[in-house]
């Protein structure tokens, strides 16, 4: 979830929490988004004070919908939450349905319960102010077996502060997850600390995500006073987004280093890049001319001929 601020006009604008920005009213964007492949599976608009505890549900059916999900798909489908979607009842109702499950509990209260039933902690050595160790209360409360890892780091004021994760994942599958020699699953640290690192990549995924599109595609900048409209505004966004998405696969083959450009880098600087596109006497595009003064105009020209020379497009190098 994040907020999405807007004029007290807008329909379900309420007051609620946005950053650096108090009394702010506005809405709170949903999305689910398939991280492997950045493509942003689901976005949906709610209310202002709406948190991911009721919308959880509706983005999780919405998904469900959109990729066509059935019995045998959920049961290979890995959901990982932050703690606003981890209670006991939103955990249970995805398990219920078939789903692997990797996120974080949402009571502070009961994390501090089971961190005190851990053993013995384990040193992060990513990072040395983190310990991490395994919750060996019983029974839980959810109606699938799970495996539940306290995380604990120490904060400015001397005390640690805690959390729980929650997976059903097996580990063989979380170090195959975090792309690590499989014969690794014998070492309990490695495989303990395996599971945290799959949790702390969700934080690079759709966060970094919606920091792209407010950035690189002004997500936020533009607002209509009809709910359904902005829902409207907020497809196009998703539609641009997926688009770039597509498009730096593309084209990374032949501009290596586009590989790790996010969002707002690929605006910027590819879909910049200075050039001219002529038509023929049909009005149809025959001719793309990029300026060959532009450091990624000969790396883009080759991969977008591969794209386009089917269509006869003949894409070249050129003075404007």
């Amino acid at each position: 979830m994040t907020g999405m601020p807007c004029g007290p006009k807008a329909a379900f604008a309420t007051k609620s929490y946005f950053a650096n920005q108090p009394n702010r009213r506005g809405l709170q964007l949903g999305r689910v988004l398939a991280t492997y492949y950045s493509e942003i599976v689901v976005d949906r608009l709610f209310g202002g004070t709406t948190q991911l505890t009721t919308a959880l549900q509706p983005l999780v059916q919405a998904a469900e919908q959109t990729l066509e999900l059935n019995d045998d798909t959920r049961n290979r489908t890995l959901w990982r939450i932050d703690a606003g979607g981890g209670s006991v009842a939103e955990v249970n109702w995805l398990l219920a349905r078939g789903y692997q499950v990797h996120c974080k509990d949402y009571s502070g209260t009961r994390a501090q319960t089971l961190a005190a039933s851990v053993t013995q902690w384990v040193d992060d050595p990513r990072l040395p102010e983190r310990q991490v160790g395994w919750v060996t209360l019983a029974p839980t409360p959810y109606n699938r077996p799970v495996r539940r890892i306290a995380v604990r780091c120490r904060k400015k004021n001397g005390h640690w502060g805690v959390g729980v994760l929650i997976s059903t994942l097996v580990p063989h599958e979380v170090m195959a997850l975090t792309q690590q020699p499989v014969d690794r699953v014998k070492e309990p640290s490695a495989v303990l600390l395996a599971y945290v690192y799959l949790y702390d990549q969700r934080g690079g995924g759709v966060e970094t995500a919606i920091k792209g599109d407010k950035q690189g595609l002004g997500m936020s900048k533009r607002n209509k006073k009809r709910f359904e409209a902005q829902q409207v505004v907020i497809q196009l966004n998703a539609l641009a987004h997926n688009t770039i998405v597509w498009a730096r696969q593309w084209l990374t083959p032949y501009v290596p280093r586009m590989r790790g450009w996010g969002i707002m880098r690929m605006v910027r600087d590819v879909f910049h890049v200075s050039g001219q596109i002529v038509f023929d006497h049909r009005q149809q595009i025959s001719q793309i001319l990029l300026n060959p003064a532009d450091p990624l105009a000969k790396g883009l020209a080759p991969g977008l001929f591969a794209l386009l020379g089917s269509e006869f497009i003949a894409v070249t190098l050129g003075q404007i």
